[in-house]
């Protein structure tokens, strides 16, 4: 490996030759970061429809009608909603960011933040903690 130049934040960037002897073309960063953005949009929405299914009744029965008389209750409209929003999203972060170039550090950040939160508020006590009674 040889050091080939730095990026402007004191670390070097590092060719390996094995790597170079592929060449291969470059790419942009901006699909990369629409499907990062999308899983962390993806898991939010699932948590936050779990959150929203335990505080509000008229939500939890729309949720519960999106089973199509499969018998898991509102789980299913939890998952749809959640699938669809990373279609979506994907889709539409694709679509915009297909040719940039990003810096995908921010961007993981921001989808890792999304994620966590959307997952801590699929844990039963969190979502439990909004149940009406």
């Amino acid at each position: 490996m040889t050091t080939t130049d730095t990026d402007g934040k004191g670390s070097s960037m590092v060719d390996a030759p094995e790597v170079d002897a592929l060449q291969l073309d470059e790419r942009p960063d901006g699909p990369g970061a629409a499907v990062m953005m999308a899983a962390g949009v993806g898991i939010f929405v699932t948590g936050l429809f779990t959150v929203l299914s335990e505080a509000s009744v008229p939500i939890h029965d729309w949720l519960e009608s999106l089973e199509f008389g499969r018998g898991v209750g509102p789980l299913a409209g939890k998952t749809i909603l959640g699938t669809l929003s990373f279609f979506t999203s994907w889709i539409v972060l694709g679509m915009a960011w297909r040719t940039k170039e990003l810096d995908l550090r921010p961007w993981f950040w921001i989808a890792l933040a999304l994620g966590v939160v959307g997952a801590v508020m699929m844990i039963p006590p969190v979502f439990q903690a909004f149940a009406t009674e």
